[in-house]
């Protein structure tokens, strides 16, 4: 999966940003539960796995950081995307508190919130 990341050189903010969004989306709110507004995504399901489960949903979450680091985020934002997956890989390790605690801090989408509010002030000026 890095090796796609890598090849993003060549294509422009706005399609980066998309394919990162993307990948926020599927891993923080990609499933709706039938008749509730409750999302969740591959973080809170990989989660689940004893042992390895958050270790793998933190490595995928920082890939959307290497990206936006790469897209020259300051590292201000990227210490804040830093402490949102660490929050969220710290608190998922608790059974059963840390899968809820998954499905609502939603690490990546945070992390892309941030991510697009940096951008959208450099856009500004």
């Amino acid at each position: 999966m890095a090796r796609v990341f890598d090849q993003a050189e060549g294509m422009s903010r706005k399609e980066r940003l998309a394919r990162l969004d993307a990948l926020a989306s599927f891993m923080d709110s990609a499933v709706v539960i039938p008749g509730t507004n409750i999302r969740f995504g591959a973080d809170a399901l990989i989660g689940l796995i004893p042992g390895i489960g958050d270790a793998v949903s933190a490595g995928i979450s920082c890939l959307i950081i290497l990206e936006a680091r790469r897209m020259g985020a300051p590292h201000h934002v990227v210490a804040r995307m830093i402490g949102n997956v660490a929050i969220d890989g710290l608190v998922g390790v608790i059974p059963v508190a840390g899968d809820i605690f998954d499905v609502a801090f939603r690490a990546n989408l945070r992390n892309m919130r941030l991510l697009r509010k940096h951008f959208e002030r450099i856009d500004r000026n």
